[in-house]
């Protein structure tokens, strides 16, 4: 019968509560086991979303679990094996915790790029250089995007594939979000400071969404953004904190020396370092990008190479938020085909 079956949800971000949600009103039993304090994940960091800028909370709001006799949730469960015995499967954390399942789905989500590993851009050296996700952070608190020193910015250079599409950091992958993001925050930027000169620097603009080129063409039109196809080399700073940076125009082949206040770097989706333990003691497999491996990218997305294990979410790869909660549905509906498959 289906309330005897259990499924265990590794992460807590939107695509776990999604496919949770899914599955409890399927009348499965599940268990939601996540690494941090909260569940939300990313999206919890995030101010507003492209291309309507949309609060995040919002989405926070929507897919927040709600109670039910049939959920179960742990927060602060580093789960680090994942071992399949007698036909189920044992899950086991650092705290002694062990949880038994019929059905697994991974929602493991994704880390950002650590921006000090790209040493010449400056990030963590000098204080005006900042990253997307430092600049969400002011946006969500309500404050301006201010220099060091708390002044309003004259001009302000947003700097794409900061982590993406580049072999010198193993991440050869496009990241798929983050020219939107950078489009959405340098309008956001014209929107706190009109006045504020804003260049978007870029290896090539890869805006697949649907509303994503109509958000470029008005950061164009109605906001003055610059978009300059080139390549940043250097960030190094002056006097007075202003920061100077050196690049090639790639249209015009030319160098390029630029003088600005403050520097954002759209840092890219990487794997969680937890997806390696993960895939120890099982047949669970990752990428050559470190995600994990589907059993067939075109109708086995969200089948793992391990029988009984599912995927959700930025685990597979990057993703946008609606591409998420629909791989959550997805998987949910994958977990309930399998186990009544079983039943026959």
């Amino acid at each position: 019968m289906i309330d005897k079956k259990h499924i265990a949800i590794i992460g807590g971000g939107i695509a776990g509560q999604e496919a949770a949600s899914v599955l409890t009103g399927l009348g499965y039993k599940v268990t939601i086991l996540e690494k941090n304090e909260r569940m939300g994940g990313m999206l919890n960091k995030w101010s507003k979303l492209f291309p309507d800028f949309s609060s995040s909370q919002l989405v926070l709001d929507a897919v927040k679990v709600a109670t039910d006799k049939n959920l179960n949730v742990i927060c602060n469960a580093d789960i680090f094996s994942v071992q399949k015995e007698n036909g189920r499967f044992k899950l086991s954390d650092n705290s002694s915790l062990d949880v038994y399942a019929d059905a697994v789905i991974m929602s493991t989500g994704y880390n950002l790029f650590d921006a000090t590993l790209k040493e010449e851009y400056g990030y963590g050296v000098f204080e005006n250089v900042i990253t997307s996700a430092d600049f969400e952070k002011v946006h969500k608190s309500g404050e301006k995007l201010t220099t060091a020193d708390g002044k309003a910015p004259r001009r302000v250079a947003f700097i794409h594939c900061v982590g993406s599409r580049d072999a010198k950091t193993g991440n050869t992958y496009c990241s798929k979000v983050c020219c939107i993001t950078g489009v959405k925050q340098a309008i956001e930027v014209t929107q706190m400071w009109p006045e504020c000169e804003v260049f978007n620097f870029y290896m090539d603009l890869r805006l697949y969404g649907s509303k994503y080129d109509a958000l470029y063409l008005e950061a164009q039109k109605h906001h003055k953004i610059q978009f300059i196809r080139g390549r940043l080399s250097e960030v190094s700073e002056r006097q007075g904190k202003e920061l100077q940076l050196k690049a090639e125009d790639t249209l015009q082949g030319r160098p390029l020396r630029m003088k600005t206040d403050i520097v954002v770097l759209l840092i890219g989706m990487e794997a969680c370092k937890q997806n390696e333990d993960l895939c120890r003691d099982n047949a669970l497999e990752l990428d050559e990008n470190r995600f994990f491996k589907s059993k067939n990218i075109y109708n086995h997305r969200n089948s793992s190479t391990q029988s009984g294990v599912f995927l959700a979410g930025s685990c597979i790869c990057p993703m946008s938020v609606n591409e998420s909660l629909e791989s959550a549905r997805s998987a949910a509906m994958l977990v309930d085909k399998s186990l009544k498959v079983q039943e026959r």
